[in-house]
């Protein structure tokens, strides 16, 4: 069992956010392969199913952003699992928007949802960082994630949800290289990733 657990803040006023990039994969890959319904459980939205041949719990944590690691550890617990069996997909300020880059433990680098989740179950989880570019300036990081994509950054956003889905086999089977170069020849064959660094 896996359990893959996509960050952002519950409510409509939160959906669009930059922070909510996690939910929006989440939500791509459950459709992707057909998991589903989600339901209220681990002060969370859960559904459970197959990604390939292994049996996954999709995540939403409901608590918001900074109490995020309380629905993990409970999921995690209740599924006897350990660290190395959770998968944690976010937004990262420090990658250019349309990249997605793997790495499986270190820093949590300001965020407050991998900061939570490291004080709940350890460092040792397995992140998938979306980048979603930086403002600048530290005292607009506050205000930039918590504002929602611009109309011309949906078509990226949206692109490598369904692309992070659609090769969400090869995660969860811990081929996170080959993920990780899929991923990315499929964002540039899709039209993005060269110029969406500003």
């Amino acid at each position: 069992m896996l359990l893959i657990a996509g960050l952002g803040n519950p409510g409509q006023r939160y959906a669009g956010n930059r922070h909510n990039i996690g939910f929006k994969a989440i939500e791509a890959i459950a459709a992707e392969h057909r998991i589903g319904p989600f339901r209220a459980r681990f002060q969370g939205a859960v559904a459970e199913g197959l990604i390939g041949q292994t049996r996954v719990a999709l995540l939403m944590p409901q608590t918001f952003m900074n109490e995020s690691g309380r629905s993990v550890g409970e999921a995690m617990r209740f599924h006897k699992i350990g660290p190395e069996a959770v998968i944690v997909v976010h937004d990262e300020l420090d990658l250019a928007p349309t990249k997605v880059r793997v790495k499986v433990g270190g820093g949590n680098a300001g965020h407050n949802g991998l900061r939570s989740i490291s004080a709940h179950i350890g460092n040792d989880y397995k992140r998938v960082r979306l980048g979603i570019g930086h403002p600048g300036e530290r005292e607009l990081v506050y205000p930039y994630v918590l504002s929602d994509f611009a109309k011309s950054e949906r078509g990226w956003v949206e692109a490598v949800c369904d692309i992070v889905a659609r090769f969400a086999e090869l995660l969860a089977q811990g081929q996170d290289a080959s993920f990780q170069n899929k991923v990315h020849l499929a964002i540039e064959a899709a039209g993005f990733g060269k110029e969406e660094s500003e």
